[in-house]
């Protein structure tokens, strides 16, 4: 095993030269970026209100082919704000997937609601429409056109699939599931900004969808969010309670309910819309290095997850599948100490304190998936 640890540790250092250590998922910067930051502090709109924050939104609209994007400070308030635009509420519940990184889980407690936990299909890592199909049927009733949880009482107010490394999963599915049972959807495509399913953006088959453009994504501008929507009085609403939920006034300070100051800074949006122009860049860059490493890893006879049936992914992170947790923890401690970062999958939510007593299926997948799944080196190559 140490030769073919060797090897790939070899590989990636070919493919990112006169590094000491490679990291996972560094940004690179080499077009407008610095222009348009310093354009935005020559300004002085430096805060939530300012060109960039209008071109980003225009430019998020364009590329996903939603009717509206709105500019959140980061992902993980867009997704608080999102679920509330989509009507959860304190002691509802909200069906997620326990494979997923802990902003998913973290969204629906801002709002006091409950996560729970269904598994996930094995070549998308992505929410099964099986298994919430299985869930619903056995758990849930509808009553008042509204979806209960017959253990629990509590209304299930929506659904938050991801798109786990930027890898669509059955969204489509997913989609008609939810509509059967009046239970809101709402996209997390945190990471798959770029990513389609069936030739349609990811994002886009929901009430809302939800993206990050955090320091270590596709597209980044250091923190930065967007929600998107085909809904006009969702998206009137998300840009009036981002802002604090300020009445329009050329003076006064009037407003009419509780407020978020969610709004995207100028600054962060100006690094975000020159990110952009180069989006079809870095997809094509990181898809050819997943087809390097799709070769690599079939000599080696090591499993490397391509993207689904249907699907055309961002690639945002590469990942390989280990036999099992021994070989995926020698694997992981051979790689760093050798200069090459490299990253389980996350842990499963119910296995955190703030989430061991919620609801959750067999999770079978999940289970398997945790043991063996790493990420290795995905940025984009100069």
């Amino acid at each position: 095993m140490v030769e073919k640890y060797q090897r790939v540790v070899d590989f990636i250092k070919e493919k990112y030269p006169n590094k000491d250590f490679i990291a996972l998922h560094e940004p690179v910067f080499v077009a407008n970026e610095r222009k348009y930051v310093i354009d935005a502090i020559d300004s002085t709109f430096v805060s939530s209100v300012g060109a960039y924050v209008n071109r980003f939104e225009e430019m998020m609209a364009e590329i996903t082919g939603a009717k509206h994007a709105i500019a959140i400070v980061n992902g993980t308030n867009a997704l608080h704000l999102a679920l509330l635009l989509a009507d959860v509420q304190q002691d509802d519940e909200v069906i997620s997937q326990a494979l997923t990184f802990i902003a998913t889980a973290n969204a629906i407690s801002y709002i006091g609601a409950t996560p729970v936990f269904v598994d996930v299909d094995r070549d998308t890592l992505g929410m099964s429409p099986e298994a919430l199909e299985s869930f619903l049927e056995a758990n849930v009733m509808l009553r008042d056109q509204a979806a209960y949880n017959k253990k629990t009482g509590k209304r299930i107010a929506a659904c938050v699939p991801m798109h786990t490394f930027g890898l669509p999963c059955r969204i489509d599915e997913l989609a008609a599931i939810c509509a059967k049972w009046n239970i809101a959807l709402v996209e997390d495509s945190a990471e798959s900004l770029g990513s389609y399913y069936k030739g349609k953006h990811t994002g886009v088959f929901g009430k809302l969808g939800v993206f990050s453009f955090n320091g270590n994504k596709t597209v980044t501008c250091g923190g930065g969010g967007a929600i998107i929507t085909d809904d006009d009085e969702l998206a009137k609403r998300a840009k009036h309670l981002s802002t604090q939920a300020k009445v329009p006034h050329k003076w006064e300070f009037v407003h009419d309910e509780i407020g978020y100051n969610y709004r995207m800074p100028n600054l962060n949006a100006a690094l975000a819309c020159a990110q952009l122009e180069q989006l079809n860049l870095f997809v094509e860059n990181k898809r050819a290095l997943s087809l390097e490493y799709k070769a690599l890893f079939h000599q080696l006879g090591i499993s490397f997850i391509e993207e689904p049936k249907n699907a055309e992914a961002n690639y945002w992170l590469n990942a390989v599948v280990l036999p099992d947790q021994d070989e995926r923890d020698s694997f992981l401690s051979f790689t760093n100490s050798n200069g090459v970062m490299t990253r389980p999958i996350w842990e499963l939510m119910n296995r955190l304190p703030m989430f061991e007593n919620c609801q959750a299926d067999g999770l079978e997948n999940s289970l398997w998936l945790v043991d063996r799944v790493v990420n290795i080196p995905s940025g984009f190559r100069p």
